[in-house]
Formats: structure tokens, sequence, C-alpha cells
């Protein structure tokens, strides 16, 4: 069995090298941004999920802040026995006050919320059903409809975690029939 040593690279990524001599993989591993070597009933099980929804409206995109700083995907965790996209529109109500239809997966990505603490991040494209005008709610400290010109890893000195950041150009590198089909 291979021997891994892990190294931080970054608030977001965590890197893990086997270090168990010659012949040995020694490529790094990366948690956050090599889902497709991650994958396992031990990764699935481990870690709690949390839905985000993709929203962008008139070539903006709607990002909340969080209090730890960050910029924020609306979304959350399902409830028991809810599924993804139920919970992603429940979601996107209470934090943003808007009615959405949910579209296609992006993939998924690991994100560290906290030292050694692990959310697994399923985001959707989703595309609004009613108005734009959001409702904050009480969880975020403030929203933008940021123009997609203006998409960085910072955003008005806050940054944007690069899981987020790799979702949205997913969406919007989708063909238009795709991120707005029905589910």
């Amino acid at each position: 069995m291979a021997a891994w040593a892990a190294t931080w690279t970054s608030k977001s990524s965590r890197r893990l090298t086997n270090t168990e001599g010659p012949g040995s993989d020694p490529r790094p591993f990366s948690l956050a941004h090599d889902m497709k070597r991650a994958r396992g009933p031990a990764l699935q099980m481990t870690h709690p999920i949390s839905v985000k929804g993709v929203l962008i409206h008139q070539d903006c995109v709607l990002l909340l802040l969080n209090e730890r700083g960050e910029w924020d995907l609306p979304g959350g965790r399902p409830d028991p026995g809810e599924d993804h996209r139920t919970a992603l529109k429940r979601e996107v109500q209470e934090e943003a006050g808007l009615a959405v239809e949910v579209g296609a997966a992006l993939g998924e990505d690991l994100f560290e919320v906290l030292p050694r603490r692990f959310v697994r991040i399923l985001p959707f494209v989703c595309r609004l059903t009613g108005g734009s005008d959001v409702v904050l709610s009480d969880e975020h400290l403030e929203m933008r409809w940021l123009p997609l010109a203006e998409l960085g890893e910072r955003i008005h000195g806050h940054p944007l975690p690069a899981g987020y950041l790799g979702a949205i150009r997913q969406a919007i590198d989708q063909p238009r029939s795709l991120s707005a089909r029905s589910v």
C-alpha cells in the first residue's frame, strides 16, 4: 500500500503525494481539483453535500457574500430524503427569494470550508422562472449580480473559491440549449 504525505497548497486545496520510494507514483493528488482520482464510496460517504446554483441572468452571475468573507453561490444542504434539484430550488428561494428551474449538473468539487473540514459541492446551472429582484436572507452579508466580464479569483476584495469559479465558467461555456433545458 502506498504511503501518502499531505501538504497544504491553499485554503481550498490539499495535495497528497505518494512517498513510498522508487517505483511509487510521485504525482500529486489534489482533493479539490482532481475528483476523478478522488471518487469512491469512502469519499462520497465521508463529506456532507452542498448543492449550489450557477444563476446567470443578462450576462451577470448571482454571488452572495458569506460570513467568512467569501463569495458564494446560492444553495445549501439537502434535507434528509430530499433530492438535489428540489433542495437547490428550495435553497435559492430561501437565500435569495428567487424562483428557479434547475438544469444541468456541472460536476463536483471538494471544498475545504475550515481546516480539515470538507464539503462536497454539487453545482448546477439554474435559470430564473420569475423576477430577478433578490431578497437576501440573514445567511449572507451582501449580494451582487456580477457582470461576467468582471469574473475572477477576487471580486471587490473578497475571494471567489476556485471550484465556484470553475463551475461558473463551465456554465458560461455550455450551449444555451443545455443550460436552459427543462429537467
